[in-house]
């Protein structure tokens, strides 16, 4: 137990480090963006992947990629999302997948009409190939993850290791937002989302990891504390990641950690006993008690411009015309461009040059969902059915995944603000299809269905 709680400490105290290290050397970012992947290839042919050693390795990328994204490490956008590809299909090579997942593959057939429809496009103002891959790397990931992990048994306790391995770059996040802006106060002057208080990056994704993390050390601090010391460093976790992930000012992560945390505590509360149930009304308390402190602090060091972001109003206490920071407008265009091509769809990876073109809107799409429609017609409806479906008939006989609500609504809330920039969404959602047990399987061979 104590080295278990050591190791726990000191991998802790490494992350720290390693973000100290890369805000004093930056190159160092693209050092350890390379050493991953080496190192987790490594340790992926000399076990064989006994013990499903490319779940953890997956799962240190996802938490790590925001990270390497903010600090110059991600050789493109798409380096963590290739190599989780590359290790789920590694860990099939080894350890086979379930015959039952050609939900999945069917599931990449329904892409294939809209990467035609794409390819058959000449206009010199587009690489072809650049946008088939911007919005198709998200969903291949999610599939292949999924395909892996389609009714994977697991034991608890190592599905919490592997949400842990996760967790761990976040850490290196969130010292690395404190390096990089220790002094919240000096900075917010408004009530937009806010780069400085995101390391300089994209707050929405920052947000979005950094309610990853939050949802990683409440577990830790309710399931996994065993002794005072790790209550006491869980909690500070918590804390420190809940408050950095509050001021970017970004919404979308931290509404969606707050919905993963209500979700796994239903989950808890209700297949808990009599006695359980009782002890769960203290949880709830001392959560509530956090929540309210860490909400206090922050709403303090951004002179109550929190309260007003959250509010949907602007620094002078108005209320903005636009809820979701401009993505109705994108939403509704590609809702008119599904009406107007509803079967086939205008093409994967064109909807942000056509509504360019129709609207004069620049940006990329937020909302996955909407872009699905608008790229991929009917074909996109029927492969939304097949995402939203799957997970909840393989929940019928795994009721021992408490996490299982917690990953879902972590894809399907992310999906709608932030769309599958990153390989979070499509991982967690991964995870939701894994067969958790209590019990050690009696037999080696039951490891797939």
């Amino acid at each position: 137990m104590n080295n278990t709680k050591l190791s726990y400490s000191f991998l802790l105290i490494l992350h720290a480090v390693i973000a100290l290290a890369v805000f004093a050397i930056p190159l160092l970012s693209k050092l350890y963006a390379l050493f991953i992947p080496i190192a987790g290839f490594f340790i992926i042919y000399r076990t064989k992947n006994a013990n499903n050693e490319v779940l953890y390795i997956a799962a240190y990328l996802v938490g790590v990629e925001v990270f390497l994204r903010m600090t110059g490490g991600n050789f493109n956008n798409e380096f963590v999302k290739v190599n989780v590809v590359f290790f789920m299909l590694l860990g099939m090579i080894y350890s086979n997948f379930s015959t039952n997942a050609f939900i999945y593959w069917f599931f990449l057939i329904l892409l294939i009409p809209g990467i035609l429809i794409t390819s058959t496009v000449f206009n010199p103002a587009i690489d072809i190939k650049k946008s088939l891959v911007f919005n198709l790397s998200g969903p291949v990931c999610l599939a292949i993850s999924s395909i892996y992990m389609f009714k994977r048994r697991i034991l608890f306790s190592d599905l919490q290791n592997v949400v842990v391995a996760m967790g761990l770059p976040i850490v290196s996040t969130t010292v690395y937002l404190f390096l990089f802006n220790p002094s919240v106060r000096d900075i917010v002057t408004g009530t937009q989302s806010n780069f400085e208080t995101s390391g300089g990056f994209g707050p929405n994704q920052v947000s979005t990891a950094l309610g990853l993390g939050m949802f990683v050390f409440f577990t830790q601090l309710v399931l996994f504390s065993k002794s005072k010391m790790a209550i006491v460093i869980n909690s500070f976790l918590l804390l420190f990641i809940t408050y950095r992930g509050i001021v970017t000012f970004s919404r979308g992560g931290i509404i969606t950690a707050v919905v993963m945390i209500v979700c796994l505590l239903f989950l808890l509360y209700k297949f808990s006993n009599t006695r359980g149930k009782s002890k769960f009304v203290l949880v709830f308390i001392l959560t509530g008690l956090m929540a309210v402190g860490v909400w206090t602090y922050s709403s303090f060091q951004t002179k109550g411009l929190i309260e007003k972001r959250y509010a949907n109003q602007d620094a002078r206490g108005r209320e903005k015309k636009d809820r979701l920071g401009g993505r109705e407008q994108i939403m509704n265009e590609e809702t008119t461009l599904f009406l107007e091509n509803p079967l086939l769809g205008v093409g994967a990876g064109m909807g942000k040059q056509i509504r360019k073109e129709r609207f004069g809107d620049d940006a990329a799409s937020h909302n996955e969902i909407t872009r699905m429609f608008s790229e991929h017609g009917l074909f996109g409806i029927f492969g939304l059915l097949v995402l939203f479906i799957t997970p909840f008939i393989v929940y019928v006989n795994n009721r021992q995944h408490l996490y299982f609500l917690s990953f879902f609504v972590f894809w399907l809330l992310t999906i709608n603000h932030a769309a599958m920039r990153t390989a979070a969404p499509a991982f967690v959602y991964a995870m939701s299809l894994l067969l958790v047990q209590v019990k050690i399987p009696e037999k080696a061979e039951d490891s797939v269905d």
